[in-house]
């Protein structure tokens, strides 16, 4: 597995998670707000409910997961080692929490549906989110959704953040580090077919029926699912099933068939060949040398160009709304 010493976040983190990170900390009091939430309401009983509901992963309790967890951390290099769980859910999901004392949970459905190498490739995701410090803000991205309705009795100073607009901030930057951790993957694997074929299993995968499952099959709906945007009414449904303006809830990833073709693109990219011939930015060094393929002025641009999207999208909803 390549690895990738001394490599700091800076080299592989989306400019879209940037823009949008930066937006979300720019609001007054942001910082402050999110610090009291980690020590009081997240971090503590987070760990004190993993230690006695769920298993610690290590050298003699799920070794084969806890080798593919060691070799993610490796390759990307992280110090210190998060501590890894592995709770009883049929459901095939991982998450990262923490940031003082940072852990992964992988459910067991998760264990059952991978192999060695995209169980492998999910440790990576999970600890790209970890080093780039998205723990906290996933979580109160999660957090606030659910709380909202009882924010008014609180003195911690989340209730008039959480009760406005900032909440869909939160969820769109929350799907945009996705975005982030699926480099972190790409790097820890070198083998996108493999990383891609970990998003179709996720997205809907069995075991009993896998050799029926087609990787050329889930790259062409993937293409197919782009196309829908040759209709502008699709937009609108792709801008609705994201932001909760539906029925149904805010969606805190972005689809697997979208995601795909972000990770394709920077797999062909000068950026992701710099960084497999060593150049990168590296922790506690100055970033400006460093070769960097997407410049800064067109991140901005992209997010520009998404906020005006965005945009255009809400007021099709409002006039559509208004024709009812």
């Amino acid at each position: 597995m390549p690895t990738y010493p001394g490599i700091s976040s800076a080299a592989f983190r989306h400019p879209l998670d940037r823009q949008a990170e930066a937006a979300l900390r720019s609001v007054p009091g942001f910082d402050l707000v999110a610090r009291k939430f980690v020590e009081f309401m997240y971090e503590r009983p987070q760990m004190v409910y993993l230690m006695g509901n769920s298993l610690q992963a290590g050298p003699q309790q799920y070794a084969t997961l806890y080798g593919c967890f060691q070799e993610a951390v490796a390759a990307l290099d992280m110090q210190p080692e998060p501590t890894l769980f592995v709770s009883q859910n049929p459901i095939a999901n991982s998450y990262a929490l923490g940031e003082d004392k940072p852990c992964i949970v992988a459910t067991s459905g998760l264990l059952d549906l991978l192999d060695v190498d995209e169980l492998h490739i999910v440790m990576a995701h999970e600890l790209g989110h970890i080093k780039c410090g998205h723990t906290t803000l996933i979580q109160m991205a999660l957090w606030a959704m659910n709380a909202a309705s009882v924010l008014g009795d609180m003195t911690l100073g989340i209730g008039n953040l959480v009760s406005s607009s900032l909440i869909y901030a939160f969820y769109e930057w929350r799907r945009k580090a996705e975005l982030t951790s699926d480099r972190a993957a790409l790097l820890a694997s070198d083998d996108v077919d493999a990383v891609i074929r970990t998003m179709m299993k996720l997205a809907g995968g069995s075991q009993r029926y896998a050799h029926e499952v087609s990787l050329d099959a889930f790259v062409k709906q993937s293409e197919r699912y782009h196309s829908l945007d040759d209709d502008g009414l699709n937009q609108v449904y792709k801008f609705i099933l994201y932001n909760g303006t539906g029925a149904g809830p805010m969606l805190t990833h972005p689809f697997p068939a979208e995601r795909l073709s972000y990770l394709r693109d920077w797999a062909a990219s000068e950026e992701y060949r710099q960084i497999k011939q060593g150049n990168y930015a590296r922790q506690n060094t100055p970033t400006e040398d460093i070769i960097d393929a997407e410049p800064v002025e067109t991140a901005a641009s992209e997010v520009e160009t998404l906020r005006a999207e965005l945009a255009a999208l809400q007021r099709e909803i409002e006039a559509l709304r208004r024709e009812q």
